[in-house]
């Protein structure tokens, strides 16, 4: 019955706000007899989006004629203060969905509301951030997480707005509530209290729709239906079942609520992947193969014949893995052996032994691959490639540095040079050169960057942790901690502004950020007819150091950014998380 179990009493909330007592209600034979509400659910088109997958889907919708249609959010590319690169933005998307005869409901992503003036824009182009609507018997509510990462962020005014609607809706058949970020995932599914899981409980809130991971899974709690939809053009991976690009598809009838997925035609059962599934096989794709140490690479970017360690890591399936490793080898690269059955119970680590070597290209490295098992006549395939360390040197600074941009100073020696795309291929940047010293207490960079265009240089950002990446800049992802995964990836544009995050892997291999992190550096930029220039100093206590020392090791990896040229150009690829393979940066 649609609300008979849910219309329960929370004591916390009674006394707090004062509600009255909720009976519960159930379908009558009239309602029964409707004819059912069908409503397409769009999921998230953006962040890494792949041109043209949208835009099928929304064509695919159009085609099965729905009520109406709701997105989960993400619908733009976010995170730039650019009032023509936004207006055209959400000029192409409105033109993508211009296809859909039926009402269409937006529910805002944090790309689509990332700033106070991206909120602006979204009430420009689409209108209210959060509201409801109702739907003959249905009652539909779409809230704005877009800028917050847990319930207990909610604004208060719009708390009390949700708890003023589901009071004064009380008498709908079925409740709908539509929000971009799956807070539900990281509280309700572990057992842990949540703020809107309690009112949605209270108030009979029967089905709850969220996008943000691309990808797909759901849960029941304590009578609610929870499920994330994956992504409808955004980047992402297929699921272990196939399930890859897709959409929600949801019919209400007198029997309940029915979802499915719809995978470019394809129906697929709402419980395809449950939540917890994807606790079992997430950290098997994630962690399920690891490397014991990278290859080391010589300065002629080549690799010589040593021997290498893979640990398949079963730990976390109840079934065997019984497979074959495989590797993918790239021209110039030899692996062996290159196929190897591998055999092991349930809950174990193995390590097997294996040789290689490369005489050019460095990168695309090998990647090696196998199928876990995570359930019964279900496997998820796991792949990883092959670390490989190149080698800077930072060299001694002189007493008093002079942060001035010039990069004069006998000790900036020793430049790297050789960068990469981010695809491996032919770097596509204008040349680059990375400059690394030390003292005791603070850590040295500094970076020649030509440019042909240097009256195109791009860089307006000016508050700290704004979207520096986006601008012409220096990016590095420093690690000093040996034996901590932990790392501080900090970008700087030409105006010494600073995007900084602190970034580190819990115990199931999923990664947290410490976005607070805001460290304090002295940072200098010149230009002249050739190019630009940037230094800067990083005291060691911002990284946690008491100090730095001649002969420590860090793990790092660097890159410029040039906006112009649509192109960044890297020392290590693939650069950043989730997998960071940083070369060394050596203290001389």
């Amino acid at each position: 019955m649609a609300k008979a179990h849910q219309k329960l009493v929370f004591t916390i909330f009674l006394s707090i706000f004062g509600l009255a007592v909720l009976t519960p209600t159930v379908l009558n034979a009239a309602e029964r007899d409707k004819a059912p509400v069908r409503f397409a659910i769009l999921g998230d088109r953006t962040s890494g989006h792949v041109p043209g997958i949208y835009g099928r889907v929304v064509e695919e919708i159009q085609l099965l004629r729905p009520d109406f249609v709701i997105t989960v959010g993400d619908m733009i590319e976010g995170y730039v203060d650019d009032t023509a690169v936004m207006n055209d933005r959400w000029g192409k998307y409105l033109g993508l969905v211009k296809p859909l005869t039926m009402p269409l409901y937006y529910t805002p992503g944090n790309n689509d509301i990332s700033s106070a003036l991206a909120y602006e824009w979204y009430k420009k182009h689409v209108g209210r951030t959060y509201y409801s609507f109702d739907h003959e018997n249905l009652h539909f509510i779409i809230l704005d997480n877009s800028r917050i990462e847990s319930s207990e962020e909610f604004p208060p005014d719009q708390l009390s707005w949700l708890i003023d609607d589901l009071q004064n809706n009380s008498e709908a058949a079925y409740t709908f509530v539509f929000m971009h970020k799956p807070f539900w995932n990281e509280t309700t599914a572990e057992g842990q209290p949540d703020t809107l899981h309690t009112l949605f409980v209270k108030f009979g809130v029967d089905a709850v729709f969220c996008g943000h991971y691309h990808e797909y899974f759901s849960g029941d709690f304590d009578g609610v239906m929870y499920m994330t939809i994956g992504s409808s053009g955004g980047g992402t991976r297929p699921a272990p079942n196939g399930l890859e690009y897709h959409y929600g598809w949801v019919t209400v009838d007198g029997e309940g609520i029915h979802p499915v997925m719809l995978n470019l035609g394809s129906v697929m059962p709402r419980e395809v992947i449950t939540v917890a599934e994807r606790k079992t096989y997430r950290p098997l794709q994630q962690s399920g193969i690891s490397f014991d140490s990278p290859l080391p690479v010589e300065p002629d970017l080549t690799v010589k014949t040593v021997e290498g360690e893979v640990t398949l890591h079963n730990i976390f399936s109840d079934f065997a893995l019984d497979d074959t490793l495989r590797w993918e080898i790239p021209e110039g690269w030899t692996v062996a052996p290159a196929v190897m059955p591998v055999s092991q119970p349930a809950r174990t680590d193995k390590t097997y032994a294996f040789t290689a070597s490369c005489a050019g290209p460095l990168f695309p490295a090998p990647t090696a691959s196998v199928n876990f098992t995570y359930g019964r006549d279900k496997k998820v395939g796991t792949e990883m490639t092959l670390t490989v360390a190149r080698t800077a040197y930072c060299n001694p600074a002189d007493k008093g540095v002079k942060i001035d941009g010039r990069i004069d100073e006998a000790f900036w020696k020793d430049p790297v040079g050789t960068l990469f795309s981010e695809d491996g291929g032919p770097i596509t940047t204008d040349p680059t050169e990375f400059y690394f010293a030390y003292d005791k207490d603070n850590l040295y960079l500094a970076a020649k960057l030509t440019d042909q265009k240097i009256d195109s240089l791009k860089a307006k950002v000016t508050e700290q942790d704004g979207a520096v990446y986006g601008e012409d800049c220096v990016g590095y992802f420093l690690a000093p901690h040996e034996g901590r995964d932990t790392v501080y990836q900090i970008y700087f544009n030409f105006l010494g502004s600073a995007y900084d995050h602190k970034i580190w892997k819990d115990a199931d291999g999923e990664l947290d950020f410490a976005r607070d992190f805001n460290g304090e550096y002295e940072v200098k930029a010149v230009k002249d007819s050739e190019g630009w220039a940037i230094e800067i100093r990083i005291p060691a206590l911002v990284m946690g150091l008491a100090g730095i020392a001649k002969g420590d090791k860090w793990k790092v990896n660097f890159r410029r950014k040039q906006p112009r040229l649509s192109a960044a150009a890297d020392w290590q690829i693939p650069i950043g998380s989730p997998d960071y393979r940083g070369g060394w940066l050596i203290m001389r």
